[in-house]
């Protein structure tokens, strides 16, 4: 089924305004309407965003409806959110499958947007709004790395006549083990206004397990009300779920058989709002669901504290402070959402708009952000359904133009811990790190990793250039100078016909004379050449730029193949998508003449099948975010949008309910592959190549690059 969506914001707020870090008006406007475009009218993702904070919590609905199915991980194990509503003493479910004998409230609406998923429900008699908000600011660190999401409901009458109402919440203790035939323990605290309600498994063994299908079974997660607006029970999730469907009540006391599995009367934290008699004005009212994980990542050696905790914060603080903000955040959130929507629209159409929206939640859901010594933010990519590997240069490399775009923090706290490595004694490779472990653990430990070596060391070349781009300085660089200059020498001597190796795309296999991977290299090679433009060496930048050039027509003859180039300068009669050009365009480097994209994006036409263009003449098999930066190559709109399309009819239409996937193949509209990983945050790549758009929404970043711990291998103070 298709939705029709439009917009609607949660609540009326009315009175107030915020001043925030970004340059988007934030006026206060009562019941502000989004005006969603035909495409957005039809979209259906193929799993829907609720609860995105990081790799560990992360959670999405994969169905049509929120009522069809109860609620899970990205990595598809159940973690169920249940919410039920009672009119004129009638029960229905609004989220889950659970009570099957209580009846569906029919769902009339679902749209996502960078901050929010707004789903709406609507029988003969109500109208209910319930949405899913995580304050994704990029300009705004401390809210952005709170570990919580908030979900809110607005009830209203829609028949004009008042009904009475009551709705029931509740978070399964799946939140806080690895598997559930794990014991937990549960708590109820009061922090000040609110009441928490908290479940965490009995044995915490902090950070650990390390690895890719894994959930957090250290620290807690909470459930947090205002206390005036609800009665809140723990307890079995059948008990609990009975007795609102029988009397719309709580059992009096919280059930007291603590450690027990999670599979024995599975316990869940549940809240009940009595709304009273509702008419036409809504009513509203919301929990925040969060965790408190206490520590984010080890890194060569080191525990580091998530970044909220990096000042000695506390649950309760966490909490308070959240509450507190709510309505300001409702309102920046959606002044954010209008305004980012608005541009994605036209720079690239509507169905790259709702695409894109999609890929922010789950690029920023794949990351952790911890601190340093220094209370520097550092920011850890998870290879999601890989191999769990933690920062990884060819995952860092696709995610960041989103990162670049929004927050230059983010995108220089993506590579600090990578340039800490290599910089340090342990590394002793002229190539640049492939990973620095499996999360939660970057052990650093001076191994070779993947045979990525040209690959990695220009994407690390290609995200400096970028960064100094936006910064117009070196300061964030200079002490990793001596790493930049060592991997622009490598390059220099296996880019141009790199020998037998992986790329990024290692799924693939090993390829000799990889002519798309050469691409990469000469442009790397020119990003050195600019970086050192900026450092204000001059015969450096005069020798790297014109050695890339020099490489570069040596490239356009080798690789010809009359209308397209080869996959790989030794194999005729092949092709590939030559996706790492569109960095010469966006960083202006004018090292391949405009001619080369031009004839790519017209044989990518012919070759393309109803989902989109192949990866290359191997396989039908296809990259999400390749395609949007191969699509990005092209010099007008409508040639962008003619190739994106086919993704965004994909992921409308596919039975593989998967997060926003990044691999699919073409020709098969129920083909799967690698989901719910950050690299599609590279969809913003479009928006870096309108340097209008880049320039506007960098201005206001708050965090500069300033004193990151020396102890850690990172920046010095000097860098500022």
């Amino acid at each position: 089924m298709k939705f029709l969506i439009f917009g609607l914001i949660v609540l009326a707020i009315t009175g107030c305004s915020v001043s925030t870090p970004h340059t988007v008006t934030t006026t206060v406007v009562t019941n502000p309407i989004l005006k969603p475009s035909v495409a957005q009218q039809s979209f259906r993702p193929p799993a829907v965003p609720l609860i995105t904070n990081d790799p560990y919590l992360s959670i999405w609905s994969e169905a049509d409806h929120l009522n069809d199915a109860n609620t899970v991980h990205w990595t598809h194990h159940e973690e169920s959110l249940v919410s039920l509503v009672r009119i004129d003493g009638r029960p229905y479910r609004l989220m889950g499958d659970d009570p099957s004998s209580v009846p569906p409230i029919p769902q009339v609406s679902l749209q996502v947007t960078p901050t929010r998923s707004i789903y709406d429900f609507e029988n003969s008699n109500v109208h209910v709004t319930l949405t899913f908000m995580t304050a994704d600011l990029p300009h705004d660190l401390d809210v952005l790395s709170r570990p919580l999401s908030y979900i809110t409901w607005s009830v209203r009458s829609v028949d004009g006549k008042p009904h009475t109402a009551s709705l029931y919440y509740s978070t399964s203790s799946e939140l806080a083990v690895n598997s559930t035939d794990q014991t937990v323990n549960w708590n109820r605290q009061t922090m000040g206004p609110l009441t928490a309600l908290s479940v965490g498994s009995d044995i915490q063994s902090l950070l650990n397990p390390a690895g890719d299908d894994t959930r957090i079974d250290w620290g807690n997660a909470y459930t947090v009300a205002q206390t005036n607006q609800t009665k809140s029970a723990i307890g079995g999730d059948n008990e609990l779920l009975a007795g609102f469907v029988g009397n719309g009540a709580l059992p009096a006391k919280d059930d007291t058989r603590q450690h027990r599995a999670v599979t024995d009367d599975q316990p869940v934290t549940a809240f009940v709002f009595d709304l009273g008699s509702v008419g036409v004005q809504p009513i509203a009212r919301h929990v925040m669901v969060g965790y408190d994980e206490i520590w984010s990542v080890k890194f060569a050696g080191t525990k580091l504290r998530p970044y909220w905790r990096r000042n000695g914060a506390t649950p309760t603080d966490l909490f308070q402070a959240a509450d507190r903000d709510y309505p300001a955040l409702v309102t920046r959130c959606t002044a954010f959402d209008n305004d980012l929507m608005t541009d994605m629209t036209k720079v690239g159409g509507a169905k790259y708009a709702q695409i894109a929206a999609l890929a922010l939640r789950q690029s920023f859901a794949a990351n952790g952000i911890a601190a340093d010594a220094n209370k520097q933010p550092l920011l850890f990519a998870k290879e999601n359904n890989s191999d769990g590997d933690i920062a990884t240069v060819d995952v860092i490399f696709p995610q960041d133009p989103m990162m670049i775009l929004l927050s230059p923090s983010l995108a220089k706290a993506t590579i600090a811990p990578v340039l800490a490595y290599a910089s340090s004694p342990v590394w002793k490779y002229p190539n640049a790190p492939h990973d620095l472990g499996t999360y939660p653990i970057a052990s650093a430990n001076g191994s070779a990793g993947e045979e990525m070596t040209v690959e990695e060391s220009g994407n690390m070349l290609i995200i400096c250039d970028a960064i100094t781009q936006e910064d117009g300085n070196t300061k964030f660089i200079t002490p990793y100078w001596k790493q930049l200059q060592t991997w622009a020498n490598y390059l220099a001597q296996y880019g141009l016909d790199p020998g037998d190796q992986l790329c990024t795309d290692d799924f693939m296999g090993h390829l000799d004379h990889n002519a798309n991977l050469s691409v990469k290299a000469i442009v790397a090679l020119a990003a050195y050449g600019d970086l050192c433009k900026w450092k204000g060496d001059t015969a450096n930048a005069a020798k790297y730029t014109a050695l890339a050039k020099v490489d570069g027509r040596h490239w356009v003859k080798t690789a010809d193949a009359g209308d397209h180039s080869l996959l790989a300068f030794d194999k005729p009669g092949t092709w590939s998508q030559k996706y790492n050009l569109v960095w010469d365009k966006i960083l202006g480097l004018n090292v391949f003449p405009a001619s080369v994209a031009q004839k790519e994006t017209a044989y990518y036409k012919k070759m393309m099948q109803k989902y989109g263009v192949p990866l290359d003449s191997r396989t039908h098999l296809t990259k999400t975010d390749w395609s949007f930066w191969s699509a990005t190559l092209a010099d007008n709109q409508p040639d962008f949008e003619t190739f994106i399309s086919p993704v965004y009819d994909y992921l409308n239409g596919t039975s593989s309910r998967d997060p926003l996937a990044d691999s699919y193949t073409t020709d098969n509209l129920n083909s799967s592959g690698m989901h719910a990983r950050p690299v599609v945050g590279g969809l913003f790549i479009k928006m870096l190549s309108d340097r209008s758009m880049w320039k506007k929404w960098s201005v206001g970043d708050i965090v500069k690059a300033a004193n990151w711990a020396p102890n850690l291998y990172l920046c010095p103070a000097e860098c500022i």
